[in-house]
Parts: C-alpha cells; structure tokens; sequence
C-alpha cells in the first residue's frame, strides 16, 4: 500500500509541474526557434549584427535593456521601418545628437560609413517585437 501512495504522489508531483509535455508548449518553442531561424538566415540580420559587433555601439547599447543610450529593441519599435527613417537614424549615428533619448548625448562616429550605418539600422529594425 506504501509503495502505490508513494508512487500516485509522486505521479502526481510530476504531472502539477509540467512533467508532461503540452501541445501549446511544443507550438511555441517551435515558433521561437522558426523566428530565431528566419532572422539570423537574414543577410541584413547578419550584415548588421557584424558591423555592431566591430564597432564601439555595444559600449552604450544592448539589444534588450537600457544601457547608456535606449536598446535597440526600443529603438525598433519607436520608428517605423522605412528608407526615410533609416537614412534620418544613421545620420544621427555618424554626426551624434541630443535629446531624442533624454539628456545624454549620442557621440557622434564619423568614420563609419553611411551604407555601413545604415546595414546596422536595418538589423535594428529586424529586432522590433
């Protein structure tokens, strides 16, 4: 009798803390991965995340959290992914600027390139929710 108690229990136990797999769950970490997948097979994905990655942006940015300037997540959803505003936002990249973000000033990076500047941009863009 000890031995079926301990073993319902147990059965119990596992069931209550997700020990069993759901269909729902399966779907969306599917998804997430699909997502993951489709992003970094992205050549602009890819382009931008290179140049970020040899460039002094992630001194003042991260991809998901404030740092000294916004994330670039929030950078994505405030602007609209159009050619106008990713020309706008390199040009503030290269010649730096104030006051879109609060007090602390954007310093500027004239020795990037502009088409260099704006690859970042679009993989910015590609991080918005």
């Amino acid at each position: 009798m000890k031995k079926v108690l301990f073993i319902l229990s147990t059965a119990i136990i596992v069931i209550a803390c997700g020990g069993g797999s759901t269909e729902a769950g399966k779907a969306t970490t599917e998804a997430t991965a699909s997502t993951a997948n489709a992003l970094s097979d992205n050549p602009d994905y890819q382009k931008g995340l290179a140049l970020i990655a040899g460039s002094d942006c992630l001194t003042c940015h991260k991809i998901s959290e404030k740092n000294i300037g916004p994330s670039y997540k929030d950078v994505a959803a405030k602007y609209e992914n159009t050619e106008a505003n990713i020309k706008m936002l390199a040009a503030r990249v290269i010649k730096g600027g104030s006051g879109n973000w609060g007090a602390i000033p954007m310093t500027p990076h004239p020795q990037l390139k502009q088409e260099d500047v704006e690859q970042m941009i679009k993989y910015i863009f590609l991080l918005k929710k």
